[in-house]
C-alpha cells in the first residue's frame, strides 16, 4: 500500500479506467452474470423461474441492505476501505456459485454478491466523483457508467466462451468459475487505481452546503420516478434471457442479454449530450418512454429482428437513466453525492426486490412474461408523471 501512495500519480483516465473496472467486476459479472446463467442452470440443475425470480430478489435484498451501510457511512477513509472489501466479495461470492448446489448457497452467495455490487457501485462512482471535484477535473461521468454496460458485455460473453470451451466439460460450474476468474484479474486494476483519498479531500468531505440544493419535494418526486424505473428495469435484467427462450428464439438468450449489454456501454455518452440540447429531465422522460416502448416490443415480438431492436432498446434506455439520474444527483449535491444516491437507491432497491419475484410467480402461473411487462410499463408511465411534476420545482 506504500509502494502505492508513494509512487502513484493518478490522472483522470487512470481513475475512471479503476471505476470502470470496479464496476464490470461487481455489477457484471457479480450481479448481472447471473441473467445469462438463468437457462443453462435451468437445463442442467433443473432451476425453475420461481427459484430464479427469489435468487435475483435475494440478490436485491443483499444490494439493499450494502446502500443502507452506504447511506451510514460519513468518513472517507471507511467508504474507501469498504469499496476496496466489495471488490473481494464480488469475486469469492462469484466463485462460491460454483461450490455447491444447495438452495441455501446459492441464497447466500446471492446476498452477498448484491452487497458488494452496492459497495462497487455507489461508493466507487462518489470516490471517483469525489477526485474529480478535488482536483478541478469536469464531472462528466459517462466513461465512468460505461462500465455497466460493459460489464453486462463481458459477462455474456464469459458465460457464453466457458459454455463452448473446457470450462464446458464442468457445465454450469464451470462457466461460475471462469466468471470468477475473469473477476479476479479485474479486481487488481479496481484496486491498485483508485486512489487512496489525500488528507484534503477528507477535510473537504467533511464540509456540507445544502444553500444551492433542491427542494425536498424535487427529491421525492425523483426518488418516486427512479422506483417506478426499478420495477421494469429489474423484470428485463433479471429474465431477458428467459423472455427470449419463451418466445420462443430457443439459444438465443445469452445472445439477447450481450445486444443489452452493447447498447448500454455507449449509452451514458449519447445520453449526456442528449441532456445538453434538451435538459436532464427532459432526456430522463425519453428514456423512460425508450424503455416503455421496448417492453411492448418485446411482448409482442415474434421474430428476431424485433427481439434484437428490444434489446438493445432496452439496454440503451435502462442505462441512459441510471446515468442521467445520477449524475443530477453528483451535480447538484457536490459534497454529499454519495449519501443522496445511496438514498435515492434505497427506493430504487425495493422496487428491485420485488420485481422479479412477482414476474417469477406471474410468468409460472400464466406461462409467459407478457402480464408482468405490461404491468411494469404501466408503473413506468406513473414515473414519466413524477418526473413532469418535477418541473414546476
Amino acid at each position: 500500500m506504500v509502494f502505492i501512495k508513494q509512487y502513484y500519480r493518478p490522472n483522470r483516465y487512470s481513475v475512471m479506467f479503476a471505476g470502470v473496472c470496479a464496476l464490470v467486476l461487481t455489477m457484471g459479472i457479480a450481479r448481472y452474470a447471473f441473467t445469462p446463467m438463468i437457462p443453462y442452470m435451468q437445463d442442467q440443475t433443473g432451476m425453475s423461474e420461481g427459484l430464479a425470480g427469489w435468487l435475483a430478489g435475494w440478490s436485491y435484498i443483499g444490494y439493499l441492505v450494502g446502500l443502507f451501510m452506504v447511506w451510514l457511512m460519513r468518513d472517507l477513509r471507511l467508504k474507501d476501505y469498504f469499496f476496496r472489501y466489495g471488490l473481494f466479495i464480488a469475486v469469492f461470492t462469484t466463485a462460491i456459485m460454483a461450490f455447491h448446489d444447495h438452495r441455501l448457497v446459492w441464497y447466500l452467495s446471492r446476498f452477498f454478491a448484491g452487497i458488494s455490487t452496492a459497495l462497487g457501485f455507489m461508493l466507487g462512482t462518489g470516490l471517483v466523483l469525489k477526485w474529480l471535484l478535488h482536483n478541478n477535473q469536469k464531472q462528466e461521468m459517462g466513461l465512468h457508467f460505461a462500465g455497466v454496460g460493459t460489464g453486462i458485455v463481458v459477462g455474456a460473453i464469459v458465460v457464453d466462451f466457458a459454455a463452448n470451451s473446457l470450462f464446458g466439460g464442468l457445465g454450469w460450474r464451470g462457466q461460475w468459475l471462469a466468471l470468477a476468474g475473469v473477476g479476479a484479474l479485474l479486481l487488481v486494476p479496481a484496486f491498485l487505481l483508485m486512489p487512496f483519498p489525500a488528507s484534503e479531500q477528507i477535510e473537504e468531505s467533511a464540509r456540507i452546503n445544502r444553500t444551492e440544493e433542491p427542494s425536498k419535494r424535487w427529491l421525492t418526486l425523483l426518488t418516486i420516478a427512479y422506483v417506478c424505473a426499478g420495477f421494469s428495469n429489474t423484470v428485463n435484467i433479471t429474465f431477458t434471457s428467459l423472455i427470449t427462450e419463451y418466445i420462443p428464439l430457443e439459444n438465443q438468450g445469452t445472445l439477447m442479454w450481450l445486444f443489452v449489454g452493447l447498447a448500454a456501454a455507449p449509452a451514458p455518452f449519447v445520453w449526456d449530450r442528449i441532456a445538453r440540447k434538451v435538459g436532464y429531465l427532459n432526456a430522463i422522460r425519453a428514456a423512460f418512454a425508450v424503455n416503455i416502448a421496448s417492453n411492448f416490443l418485446m411482448t409482442a415480438s415474434v421474430s428476431y429482428a424485433a427481439i434484437v431492436i428490444s434489446s438493445l432498446s432496452f439496454g440503451f434506455a435502462f442505462m441512459g437513466i441510471v446515468s442521467l439520474t445520477l449524475t443530477i444527483i453528483g451535480n447538484k449535491y457536490r459534497y454529499r453525492a454519495t449519501q443522496v444516491m445511496a438514498q435515492l437507491t434505497l427506493g430504487y432497491c425495493i422496487a428491485q426486490i420485488i420485481s422479479p419475484i412477482m414476474a417469477g410467480v406471474i410468468a409460472e402461473q400464466s406461462g409467459s412474461f407478457n402480464l408482468a411487462l405490461f404491468v411494469v410499463s404501466g408503473i413506468m408511465v406513473l414515473g414519466m408523471l413524477c418526473l413532469s411534476l418535477m418541473h414546476r420545482e
